[in-house]
């Protein structure tokens, strides 16, 4: 089976799948989130986070700019 990168649109409780497949990448780590685990994501940056870890790293990021 071939894993698929998806496209998707986020919103505040819930996601779109924009363009069909298995995963999307975390935009701090790279790291593969299948979409059944997908958890953690950004509405107005529109990326998704592997875990709390990257999203809270993502935030004081964004605070330091």
């Amino acid at each position: 089976m071939t894993e698929k990168l998806a496209k998707i649109k986020y919103f505040p409780n819930n996601f779109q799948i924009i363009q069909p497949g298995d995963y999307v990448n975390c935009a701090v780590s790279g790291k593969k989130i299948y979409l059944e685990k997908l958890t953690y994501w950004s509405v107005d940056l529109q990326e998704a986070y592997f875990s709390y870890k990257e999203a809270h790293f993502k935030r004081e990021q964004i605070k330091q700019d």
